[in-house]
């Protein structure tokens, strides 16, 4: 099998709240773990999980990520959280890209150098 076309899509679903973008996670096939939410009007970026979490400062009626355990790296915490860290990786792009500031916990381990 030729991997010369292989590539990673990326699903991105906007919402008018964080409480629309919550609920539509619990109850939607259509978002998947991993995809990437987005709310403008709050200046959030989310990634999609049972449990979804703000890549930014401002994370309104989802979940902000809890302080990482020390040495613990993007990887790791992405593995604990059932995703992956291209999935933090193309989030906190995607709130660069808005402007929104991010979370300073998810900078810093977007900062540090992989496990």
């Amino acid at each position: 099998m030729s991997e010369r076309f292989v590539f990673t899509t990326r699903r991105h679903h906007a919402f008018a709240s964080t409480g629309n973008a919550y609920d539509a996670v619990q109850c939607d096939e259509a978002i998947r773990t991993g995809d990437t939410l987005v709310v403008l009007a709050e200046e959030v970026v989310v990634v999609a999980s049972p449990k979804p979490f703000a890549v930014t400062l401002a994370h309104g009626n989802l979940h902000a990520l809890s302080a990482p355990r020390e040495g613990e790296a993007l990887a790791d915490l992405a593995r604990s959280l059932h995703v992956s860290a291209a999935d933090f990786e193309h989030a906190a792009e995607i709130a660069r890209r808005f402007g929104f500031p991010l979370d300073p916990q998810i900078e810093a381990l977007l900062a540090s150098p992989a496990g």
